[in-house]
């Protein structure tokens, strides 16, 4: 294989005089002061490439994506700047005007967040001639959809035009029903998109049995990114069959993609008033008004059991404070180390538990920004342990930083840009005391360094990110992406 010398590079947290970095059979082995020489054995078969005095720093990951669902949200209407449900509904008719859709097929849109409209979502005001047309919340949790897309799906056209949860995550799988080509084909796209980004790596937590499609696609072509490709219950009995553990390897010698964790949903989100919570949401009254718990304590503990069982590394969904309890006290009854998803409201008493069980806090930062003044809204005079990155860390948990893509873009800058600065734009930072530093927030984005014996995954960048304000570290310009030394993205 050949060598190869990425050279004049100024590697963060080292010294700010330009390095050579010599990469060997996808790993990191030696690093020198510039034009210094590697030993004449490296002389021949070493391709030099000069990064010209830019930033060289770990390649990215994003820790919690759901693959299909962002490919297929690239390719739909998005109605996330909408303020009401008329708004959203004129976004839809100011679309179709400029680009029909065909007789017969629905016009999917995504991002709608009605947790703080003044109307209420019907299926008269998303109607728009005879259109079928189906609107995914942003969080993923609530669809919304006209009689014309009832009447074409064989729903009933007299019920409520909006779903929830498990109805809602069934009629977002229709809608997004394409031959597995075409998937694929936008797959790859993204995944392209996502190392322009730098990003070197995915949890990808698609809910349509992951590593089934990973094998698949890595038979046809070789990702440009690592995929770990989650599990859930309900593949269980597959993943047991095949003898999948967290960690294996399911592409051979490439080794990019991999087994994740065993993902279970406990209860719903905030925007949709279902997250679990010991506080009842001020609208909301009868058995949910504290939000829906998808198991109980001991159906959860024995989920966790059946995974540890097989080797499969647990990841709790858990969004109200209520929901985090629960799976902590899960991973406490098991003895089992793993991950909570989202951790977005979590009791004071519980933050030092994350440290004390081993239980990795796998949160998305910029949730925190789009949701500032729903979380106002629905969690009143609590919201100060609130997407607590600071909380988190300071009372000793491990915390990886991810999108929940298509929920927030899958672009690991911005994700960090909202946990350091907690705000997007011209607002004033949300919480500002629960920020947390730029250092924190690479680390939790990063899973390696650019040390000697590292993989060679590595992002290059024509800023230093230390240096950078909110839109700057937002909006990073990534010159090139190197995966175990191979470029993904280069454009030096």
């Amino acid at each position: 294989m050949t060598n190869i010398i990425v050279a004049d590079a100024r590697i963060m947290w080292r010294s700010p005089e330009p390095r050579d970095i010599l990469i060997r059979d996808g790993h990191i082995a030696a690093i020198a002061p510039a034009g210094a020489s590697f030993g004449s054995d490296t002389a021949a078969n070493t391709e030099r490439i000069s990064v010209e005095g830019r930033t060289v720093a770990a390649g990215l990951w994003d820790h919690h994506i759901h693959m299909n669902q962002w490919a297929l949200a690239r390719r739909r209407v998005d109605v996330s700047a909408a303020e009401s449900a008329a708004h959203a509904a004129s976004i839809v008719s100011d679309h179709l005007s400029e680009s029909p859709e065909p007789h017969g097929s629905v016009l999917v849109g995504y991002g709608f967040r009605d947790g703080l409209w003044a109307d209420e979502p019907s299926a008269e005001l998303l109607r728009v001639g005879d259109t079928a047309v189906v609107l995914i919340s942003g969080d993923l949790h609530a669809a919304w959809f006209n009689t014309a897309a009832a009447q074409l799906l064989g729903m009933p056209t007299d019920s409520s035009c909006i779903l929830r949860e498990s109805a809602a995550i069934e009629l977002s799988a229709r809608v997004g029903e394409v031959s597995t080509e075409l998937l694929d084909t936008w797959v790859a796209e993204a995944a392209r998109a996502a190392a322009r980004r730098g990003v070197v790596g995915v949890v990808d937590l698609d809910v349509d049995d992951a590593p089934a499609q990973w094998l698949r696609r890595s038979a046809q072509h070789v990702t440009p990114v690592r995929v770990r490709a989650g599990i859930y219950p309900a593949h269980l009995d597959r993943a047991k069959a095949n003898g999948y553990r967290s960690g294996h390897v399911l592409d051979g010698a490439t080794a990019r993609v991999s087994v994740g964790p065993l993902k279970i949903i406990t209860d719903g989100s905030l925007n949709t008033r279902t997250a679990l919570c010991y506080d009842r949401y001020p609208d909301q009254s009868g058995p949910d008004a504290h939000g829906i718990s998808r198991y109980s304590t001991a159906e959860l503990i024995s989920l966790l059991r059946e995974g540890q069982s097989i080797g499969l590394v647990p990841t709790v969904h858990a969004i109200g404070d209520h929901a985090n309890t629960m799976a902590l006290d899960a991973f406490d009854a098991v003895g089992v180390r793993g991950m909570i998803e989202h951790a977005q409201m979590v009791a004071r008493t519980d933050l030092p538990r994350f440290a004390a069980l081993g239980v990795t806090a796998s949160v998305q930062p910029e949730h925190a920004v789009d949701d500032r003044d729903v979380a106002d809204r629905h969690w009143p005079g609590r919201t100060d342990l609130a997407f607590a990155f600071r909380s988190l860390l300071d009372a000793g948990a491990d915390v990886v930083l991810g999108s929940d893509a298509p929920v927030a873009p899958l672009d690991p800058w911005v994700t960090m840009a909202a946990a350091v600065h907690r705000t997007r734009g011209d607002r004033e930072p949300w919480h500002p005391e629960q920020r947390i530093c730029l250092d924190e927030a690479y680390r939790a984005s990063a899973r390696t360094s650019v040390s000697v014996g590292d993989v060679a995954d590595i992002v290059v960048t024509d800023l230093d990110p230390r240096d950078c304000d909110a839109e700057q570290l937002r909006n990073m310009p990534v010159s090139g992406t190197l995966l175990a030394g191979r470029a993904t993205h280069w454009t030096i």
